[in-house]
């Protein structure tokens, strides 16, 4: 492997978080890693990659990149970023986030021109699990994943406000929203499976033609797609493991065939499941 492309997050054991506000590469290669990171920016002239979107942040944006997201440091100014690390789990173990995640996965950049309250909560949530993360409380990880989930739900719940729904009379929020958690979860749980629409609309108790539309209307995408999305992301995952092959990933995550996973994992990331596993860590 590159040794250039090479990120080691070292996670304080036990603690599930890492904080980094010196010493941060001015240029860092294309790499991606389990684990979410999120950047405060102290300067301006910052320029990132996130996937194939090249942004140049200034003083006070934050970038978000999310687990799996192939992100490079193309060039930033010495001593200008605090950045934190946070463990998949996190949002991973939290169905709420989890059932909205694809709609946070698509949100990189929290701008200070057209975002300012947004960045400011964030930049100040930041700089106090910073002060926490190097204090010798000792219950630091659980204050900094508090502060953490803080900023989670601010996010989610400025991304979930810019989407247009097309709500219906018939479909309030809450009620949709309670059907589509409900069917994310057992989703969540299934999906490694020959799992079908009518299976998860049973298990909901609603009918095949109403959890479609619902579907679709919530989550934006179709019930297939999501499938493909979900073992996309499972099969990133185990492409970490360098002892399963890359058949047995694409098995294990539902995939029917080897030549399916291949073709469904490039147009979904851009890189082969082969490349794409040279660039983690």
């Amino acid at each position: 492997m590159n040794k250039n492309r090479q990120e080691n997050i070292q996670f304080n054991n036990p603690t599930s978080i890492t904080v980094t506000t010196t010493h941060a590469p001015v240029i860092y290669h294309p790499h991606w890693h389990n684990a979410a990171e999120f950047t405060l920016i102290l300067k301006d002239g910052c320029i990132y990659r996130v996937n194939d979107t090249l942004y140049e942040l200034n003083t006070g944006d934050v970038l978000l990149v999310w687990p799996g997201q192939i992100h490079e440091t193309v060039k930033i100014p010495t001593e200008s970023t605090i950045f934190i690390q946070f463990s998949s789990i996190v949002l991973e173990n939290n169905m709420d986030l989890l059932s909205v995640s694809r709609f946070l996965y698509a949100y990189n950049v929290i701008s200070q021109e057209s975002e300012p309250e947004l960045a400011d909560f964030i930049k100040n949530e930041m700089q106090e699990i910073k002060k926490i993360y190097y204090s010798a409380d000792t219950f630091a990880e659980t204050r900094c994943k508090a502060h953490v989930y803080s900023i989670l739900l601010e996010i989610a719940e400025h991304v979930m406000s810019k989407t247009n729904f097309n709500e219906s009379n018939e479909d309030t929020s809450k009620l949709g929203w309670q059907y589509i958690r409900s069917a994310c979860n057992y989703i969540n749980e299934n999906f490694t499976n020959d799992i079908t629409q009518t299976m998860v609309a049973d298990h909901i108790g609603i009918s095949t033609y109403y959890f479609s539309r619902l579907f679709k209307q919530y989550m934006q995408i179709s019930f297939p797609a999501y499938i493909t999305h979900l073992r996309v992301k499972k099969a990133s995952s185990l492409l970490l493991d360098k002892t399963i092959s890359i058949t047995d990933c694409a098995f294990s995550a539902g995939f029917q065939s080897s030549t399916a996973f291949n073709k469904v994992f490039k147009e979904t990331t851009g890189y082969s499941p082969r490349d794409y596993r040279k660039l983690y860590r």
